[in-house]
């Protein structure tokens, strides 16, 4: 206060043309510092209720109250769900809607919103994470009651049999864990894990079967969660015995890799999976299809000719959802014998997606005399897709004396680029454009109308530097005996104009 108490002092005791540049100076320290960042998390369970308080984002930001009432407090999110509310007369935020982790954020994990806190006047912008922690509120569960098998009487030890996978939308500790098979006189578990870390299981035959002894085998599949208490879930698996078929399928390769563009049509052939079979005639003959511990979105996406092995796509390929399916396949012969494979098909991204620009504060009126870099408006751009297709450019048109700058990921700023001048111009077409890297590559245009606000920084103008009149003598006063007319380019109460006599003489 003592500085600026001293600068305006200045002003007043200044001539007009320092005075027009201390009072640009003086305006110029409003805008110094328009952007404030802070950031915190906070961490909570799923299911929480509603109401209930997250954190006291007053004490965690060192704001208060008053600051979050005047700055007009409000949470801003890229989507337009709001989890969690802001109680602005408490500073606290408080759950505005019951969260499902597993439907929020499905297996992703570590499962966080993510959403900012603006205030204006002036502009800050603090980031808010918060995790949402899950809890152990479903247990493993399989899609079929029963799973059947018919296996041939002395087929080899450590044969392989897919089995159903188990399902368990929690993360962590609390989703499945381990499998158990009883009884395990004549089979065993093997516990294997897809790319993304998830688990499934395979049925190994342990000893000989001899369907003369025993025809039909009842086992029970069991998985385990990790929760506490834990979780079960069971499915039943019952074994015939055939007779004699001597040799398995065996796949070409144990696993088939191949990248397919996200933008490729239906029933496009993806890839060819082949196996043979020594044996000869029905029993030689070898069927395909996808095995049970296939995820639901794989076989929904692709599909297997189960006579030529062709696996094509049926669905639509998204990159920006999944970038990679892992297919587990299966050939069977006539026998019921078995052999497995796997497909791994990754995913490549095409700028399918265009930038996303959203206006989170605009003033549209600033005085002419702001300095350069002043705020005008602050925007979130975003573009989701991956590499060069996700990466933007941002820009205005380049005649106008504004620019773009970035603040943080994802967030960029407009500020003046230089003096303006309200008798040039008085109101601008502001168009942002946002330009991803792909190629082709996608833009995204945004039009903003900003007005300047005009200040007194011009004086009244005559239309003649000087002015001679004759009168008559004895005319009566309050006669007008002559009139000028001076202009200001100014506008509003600042054109006004009042006429005075600075000083007059009489000659005789």
């Amino acid at each position: 206060m003592r500085f600026l108490s001293s600068l305006d002092v200045r002003i007043r005791g200044a001539t007009d043309g320092e005075s027009r540049w201390l009072r640009i100076l003086l305006v110029g320290f409003a805008f110094v510092i328009t952007v404030a960042h802070g950031q915190v998390r906070y961490s909570i369970p799923e299911e929480m209720n509603k109401g209930s308080v997250v954190g006291n984002i007053v004490q965690d930001l060192g704001l208060d109250v008053k600051r979050l009432k005047s700055g007009r407090a409000r949470i801003f999110t890229e989507d337009s769900r709001e989890y969690i509310s802001l109680n602005v007369d408490k500073g606290t935020l408080i759950v505005r809607e019951r969260i499902d982790r597993e439907e929020l954020c499905a297996q992703v994990s570590p499962c966080s919103l993510h959403f900012q806190i603006i205030l204006d006047n002036p502009v800050e912008l603090h980031r808010v994470d918060v995790e949402i922690l899950d809890i152990n509120d479903h247990a493993p569960a399989f899609d079929r009651k029963e799973i059947s098998f018919e296996i041939q009487e002395l087929i080899a030890s450590g044969s392989r049999f897919s089995l159903d996978s188990a399902h368990d939308p929690d993360v962590g500790v609390n989703t499945l864990q381990r499998y158990t098979l009883n009884p395990s006189d004549h089979f065993t578990l093997k516990e294997l894990s897809r790319n993304d870390g998830r688990k499934y299981v395979e049925m190994v035959l342990k000893t000989s079967l001899d369907r003369e002894n025993q025809e039909e085998h009842n086992l029970l599949l069991t998985a385990f969660d990790g929760g506490n208490p834990q979780k079960s879930g069971t499915v039943k698996i019952t074994v015939t015995v055939l007779d004699v078929n001597d040799n398995s399928p065996v796949f070409s390769q144990p696993i088939y890799r191949v990248s397919l563009y996200e933008n490729i049509l239906k029933d496009s052939l993806v890839v060819t999976v082949s196996a043979t079979d020594k044996d000869k005639g029905s029993n030689g003959e070898v069927t395909y299809s996808f095995s049970q511990s296939n995820e639901k979105e794989t076989v929904e996406t692709f599909n297997i000719d189960s006579d030529t092995g062709d696996i094509k796509l049926k669905g639509v390929l998204d990159f920006e959802r999944y970038k990679q399916y892992e297919l587990n396949v299966e050939a069977v012969d006539e026998g019921g014998q078995t052999d497995t494979s796997k497909v791994l098909v990754d995913i490549i991204d095409v700028n399918d997606n265009s930038p996303i620009i959203n206006l989170i504060s605009f003033s549209n009126t600033i005085p002419e005399d702001s300095l350069p870099d002043t705020l005008v408006a602050m925007l979130n751009i975003k573009d989701i897709d991956s590499g060069k297709n996700g990466q933007m450019k941002c820009s205005v048109n380049s005649d106008l004396p504004f620019r773009i700058k970035a603040t943080s990921s994802n967030f960029y700023s407009l500020v003046t680029d230089r003096i303006l001048d309200r008798e040039m111009f008085s109101e601008y077409n502001i168009t942002i454009t946002a330009t991803d890297e792909g190629s082709p590559s996608l833009s995204t245009n945004k039009t903003l109308r900003l007005k300047i606000s005009d200040v007194n920084d011009n004086a009244p103008v005559f239309q003649r530097h000087s002015y001679t009149a004759y009168v008559m003598e004895n005319n009566s006063p309050g006669v007008s005996i002559f009139s000028v007319t001076a202009t200001d380019r100014d506008s509003a109460n600042n054109a006004r104009i009042s006429y005075f006599l600075e000083k007059y003489s009489i000659k005789t």
